[in-house]
Formats: C-alpha cells, sequence, structure tokens
C-alpha cells in the first residue's frame, strides 16, 4: 500500500488550479497594458518601480546597490550613487513591462519605429555564415531586445534562460518568442544541446554577466575580481565559435514628450579565434574581454543597470583563505593587451581590502 504524499498532492492542486489561476490574473494586470497609451503605462511602470526603491522595505537592497555603486564609479557622490539606483528600479519596473508587450510592438512592419540599430557591419556576417556565433549582453538595457530584434531581422536566435515558475507564463513566453524565431532554451541540462547547435553554426545568446558561483573564472569588472562563466569561452575555443558583446539601450527622450518604448542596440565588441588563439591563456583571454564590453556597456548607462545584483558575491579562493594576490593571477592580468598598470594595482589593492574584510568579519562571501 502506498504511502500518502502531501507534497503530491499539493504539486497536483498548483499545475491544475493555482497557477492558471495565478495566470489568468496576471493576464487580466496586464489587459491595462493593452488598453491605456504606452506612453501612460510606461510613466506609472516608472513611479511604480521608484517608489518600490525608495519604499522602507527595500532598505537593505538599496544600501547594497549604493555599496556597488560606489566600488563600480567611486568618482560619484552618495547622493549621485543613490539617484542612480533608484532610476535603476525605474528601470526594472518598466522592463517588466515592455517584456510583457514586445510582441504586440516589435512585429516585422513595426519595430523600426521602437529600435534603432547601431553600426552592425562587424557583426552581420557572422550572423548570416554558418559560422557558430555567441551573442552576449548583461542586465543593462533591455537585453530581450538584443535577441528578440536580431531574429526579426531573420537571423534565428538560441537563447539561454531560466524558466519561469508559473508554468503558464512560461509556455506563454516560449511561444511568443517563437513566433519570430527566437528559441528559448532551459539553461539547466543546456550544455548538452548548445555544443550542436554550434556544431550546426546556430548562434546563441547568453545573458552573461551573473555571478558564476566559487568555481567560476575571476576577471575585472568594474576594477574588482568578479566571477565569470568559464562556459562561455570554452564553448568558444572548442568549437571555434565567433563571440559577439552588445545591447539594447533604452533611449531618454524629451521629459514634455513622457516616457517612449525606444530602444538602440549597440555592439561593444567582437572576438574572433585568431584574437585568442595567440594568447598565453585563451579562456581567461576570453573571460576578461567579454566582461570588459559587458562594463562599457553598463558604463553608457548605469542607471539601466540592475546594481541589485550581487555581481561580486562569490570570492576569489585566495581572498577566502586570506592568502596575498597569486603571482599567477597578476601575471594573466599582465598579459591582457588592454590592461594599464594602474588598472591591475587598482584590482590588487580592492583584493587586498576585501581579503581583509572577510578575515575581520568570518565571511566567505560578499552580499
Amino acid at each position: 500500500m502506498s504511502r500518502y504524499d502531501p507534497r503530491a498532492k499539493l504539486s497536483t492542486l498548483q499545475s491544475l488550479v493555482i497557477q492558471p489561476a495565478m495566470y489568468a490574473a496576471l493576464r487580466s494586470l496586464l489587459t491595462g497594458a493593452h488598453i491605456l497609451p504606452l506612453p501612460t503605462v510606461l510613466h506609472n511602470a516608472k513611479m511604480l518601480g521608484r517608489t518600490f526603491g525608495g519604499s522602507r522595505m527595500n532598505r537593505k537592497r538599496v544600501s547594497m546597490a549604493i555599496d556597488r555603486l560606489g566600488i563600480a564609479m567611486p568618482n560619484l557622490s552618495y547622493e549621485e550613487r543613490a539617484e542612480l539606483v533608484l532610476q535603476s528600479y525605474e528601470h526594472l519596473a518598466m522592463l517588466a513591462i515592455e517584456l510583457a508587450i514586445m510582441p504586440r510592438y516589435l512585429t516585422e512592419d513595426a519595430w523600426t519605429d521602437y529600435v534603432e540599430l547601431g553600426s552592425l557591419d562587424t557583426v552581420i556576417r557572422p550572423l548570416i555564415d554558418e559560422h557558430p556565433t555567441l551573442l552576449l549582453t548583461g542586465h543593462s538595457g533591455n537585453w530581450e531586445t538584443l535577441g528578440y530584434t536580431m531574429a526579426l531581422l531573420g537571423f534565428r536566435m538560441h537563447v539561454l534562460y531560466r524558466p519561469l515558475d508559473l508554468r503558464p507564463a512560461d509556455a506563454w513566453l516560449r511561444q511568443t518568442r517563437a513566433r519570430r524565431g527566437l528559441e528559448l532554451i532551459d539553461k539547466f541540462g543546456a550544455m548538452h544541446k548548445l555544443p550542436k547547435l554550434l556544431a550546426n553554426g546556430e548562434s546563441i545568446g547568453f545573458v552573461a554577466d551573473q555571478n558564476a558561483g566559487d568555481r567560476g573564472m575571476q576577471v575585472p569588472f568594474f576594477g574588482r575580481l568578479a566571477s565569470s562563466y568559464k562556459s562561455i569561452g570554452l564553448l568558444a575555443i572548442q568549437n571555434r565559435a565567433r563571440i559577439i558583446i552588445g545591447n539594447a539601450r533604452r533611449l531618454t527622450t524629451n521629459p514634455n514628450e513622457g516616457v517612449k518604448l525606444k530602444y538602440r542596440i549597440e555592439i561593444y565588441d567582437r572576438i574572433d579565434p585568431q584574437d585568442w588563439e595567440s594568447q598565453p591563456d585563451p579562456l581567461f583571454y576570453i573571460t576578461a574581454r567579454y566582461r570588459r564590453a559587458i562594463e562599457e556597456s553598463v558604463r553608457k548607462a548605469p542607471e539601466q543597470y540592475l546594481w541589485m545584483h550581487r555581481i561580486w558575491k562569490s570570492r576569489p579562493r585566495h581572498e577566502r583563505l586570506n592568502k596575498p594576490f597569486p603571482q599567477n593571477l597578476q601575471a594573466k592580468l599582465e598579459a591582457l593587451p588592454w590592461m594599464t598598470a594602474e588598472e591591475i594595482e587598482r584590482i590588487i589593492d580592492q583584493s587586498d581590502r576585501d581579503r581583509a574584510y572577510m578575515t575581520q568579519h568570518k565571511i566567505t562571501h560578499f552580499k
């Protein structure tokens, strides 16, 4: 006789009743985004984002985001950093609306009303030939607009994503993106699918600025070591894939015109196999270079970056073990063609201060 499992019953209840009800409520809520004028919807979302960002319940997250900006942009005053964080919450709220309504506005006939194309001369060829290509971006601007627009231009895109917990909403997300040629790939188990896609000359998109954990590769990001994905560089090396780093940046408008849905796609770097093949450590070179390009895109519009993310959470092994900055890591930094002595000194100094702070407070990770 089988044992009664309340978790199985709850799972069934969620699948058959709770999740469909939540999805119906969500769709009803978003109906207003289709009925009201778009500038009004975006303006209200912007105000809601600022209100939430400045609320008492959010003080801790805002404080930590301000501290992160203090590392990334030390030249800014506390007041300037606080304002950037609130603008980041405004951006996040508008972004949530845009992701929901995107299929309605970004169509084959109307997308040019909402998206400007920067200089794409260096990336068109890799996307139309059969050479495997990795398209990277960060949590800056509207990362989905980048892949979505490329798909509208006729470039079949496969994009790594984390499935939504709300299954009906996840199914809707997959279906609406697939109609435009944007195939979403579940990040869990994706490493088994990606090599086959690259072997067939397909293009794959990543949001590549998340914290990669204790096993990630530590490379510079705003003058501080940040754990970054090795898998991107490994895929590129194994498949001799080109890497393109870009983003879709929201364009500011005249205050008298109200908030508009308008983005500009810009490419910040293109990394070809011949760029890394002559490097002493190709994997470190690729990882550091794509992180550098993402940093450049963030500097272009820091108010459109999600500073609430724990981008420096996982620390290098030498910091966790309270050991001096490794000479081999310093040599790798010195081998990067774009690094200056002043930048390397700043990274080492920041690492020493991080190591001392963790030792003093008996921690191994940052918030």
